[in-house]
């Protein structure tokens, strides 16, 4: 029996939904415990900048590219707890492997896994929170996932600079350290009890396929894509607000102070903004958060105040928390109960690519034309696509399965 997700209490999630949070949250507790600390160890191990720049577009390729491949393998053998497990133990084995050996080689191969067990979870794993959610409470399950995940995101550099503090320069023991939240993770998806799927015939099993379900998909979740994608394409990588506060003369430790604040914020109002999300409508809740990301990155190609960053980082937050795991509950929304996986997994694929695209843009424009340019550019971007999603995209889709009591 479904639970029924009423608003107010985390006590009615399921026990599946609790399980996936746990299992985010202690994820990217271990990615991000090694996340600021990443660059530092790649240049002591030999790499260079152009080095680090090229391992990590091949790792982000194949995760991005990966998440649509196996969201529709997950929907054509009607299994979900295989693809999450899997995905998420490698992740959990590739930290530590990162550590063992300072070969460039297998540097790439252990990061590409880490990033690849996150192209075989992505999918499987959004259509198993999807399958927990009544129609009405996607919101506030995806806003609790989002909630939990970011959570660890906030507690990991934390932890890393303590264990730093203490150990300065001992990159390889943190690599280490990090195997523990990994596979306390992959602890907990074992416990996970998998709902029956029909599985659902669809394309060959190409590296590509999923992209004819795109073409053969419903003109609402292709004007929805079309919009997430032109956003993913303005909407570089969270290292350009770091580098601007550099710029602007802020220290290391305030850069890291104000990236975990952010997550803390993103974290605490990710739930109620999936609520937001149930009770207001998803559309309307994406829309405003498109519009909190606009205002930030108009506010920062002017602020040089650290309160007027204070303000844009708790905005930023809440810009997040309006807008990612919202897109997530609203694609489920169109697709069908059998395709969810394939309809994220696409989304996300595609995403990963136009982020790499944006990122690579931004840093030519940055260079052209100067960091101010940049943002101010983003945030009239951001207004467009924001009119693009008022005006074009429908707030709703009858989804197959949606007529469920």
């Amino acid at each position: 029996m479904k639970p029924s997700n009423r608003p107010g209490s985390l006590f009615l999630f399921s026990r599946t939904v609790w399980l996936l949070g746990l299992v985010s949250l202690f994820t990217d507790l271990a990615s991000e415990m090694l996340y600021p600390i990443m660059p530092l160890y790649l240049k002591s191990i030999g790499f260079s900048v152009i080095g680090i720049g090229l391992l990590e577009g091949i790792a982000e390729a194949a995760a991005g590219l990966s998440k649509g491949y196996f969201g529709q393998l997950s929907d054509r053998l009607g299994r979900r707890a295989p693809f999450v497990q899997l995905g998420y133990l490698l992740s959990a084995l590739s930290k530590p492997l990162m550590a063992l050996w300072a070969a460039p080689l297998w540097v790439l191969a252990a990061r590409t896994a880490d990033r690849l067990g996150k192209g075989i979870r992505t999918g499987a794993r959004d259509a198993m929170l999807s399958a927990e959610a009544s129609p009405g409470a996607r919101g506030r399950v995806f806003g609790f996932h989002r909630g939990m995940d970011t959570l660890g995101a906030a507690f990991g550099p934390a932890l890393a600079l303590l264990f730093l503090w203490r150990f300065p320069e001992h990159y390889r023991s943190l690599f280490l350290l990090a195997a523990v939240p990994g596979l306390a993770a992959v602890g907990f998806t074992l416990l996970i009890r998998e709902r029956p799927v029909a599985a659902v015939a669809g394309p060959g099993p190409g590296f590509f396929s999923f992209l004819q379900y795109i073409r053969q998909s419903s003109p609402a979740y292709r004007r929805l894509l079309g919009g997430l994608l032109a956003f993913a394409l303005a909407n570089s990588s969270d290292l350009f607000l770091l580098l601007l506060l550099k710029h602007r003369g802020v220290s290391d430790m305030g850069l890291i102070g104000f990236y975990i604040f952010y997550n803390l914020v993103y974290a605490f109002a990710a739930l109620p903004a999936g609520g937001l999300g149930d009770r207001w409508g998803l559309k309307p809740t994406f829309t405003a958060g498109l519009l909190a990301f606009a205002a930030v990155y108009g506010g920062l190609a002017v602020a040089g105040q650290w309160w007027h960053f204070g303000l844009l980082f708790l905005l930023y937050g809440l810009y997040a928390a309006l807008t990612e795991g919202i897109a997530k509950a609203w694609i489920s929304r169109l697709a069908a109960p059998g395709e969810v996986a394939t309809a994220i997994g696409a989304y996300e694929g595609l995403r990963s690519v136009a982020t790499l695209l944006a990122s690579t843009l931004a840093g030519l424009i940055w260079y052209g034309s100067g960091p101010a340019f940049l943002f101010g550019l983003t945030a009239v971007l951001a207004l467009g696509i924001a009119f693009y999603f008022i005006r074009w995209v429908e707030a709703s889709g009858q989804a197959a399965g949606d007529n469920r009591k």
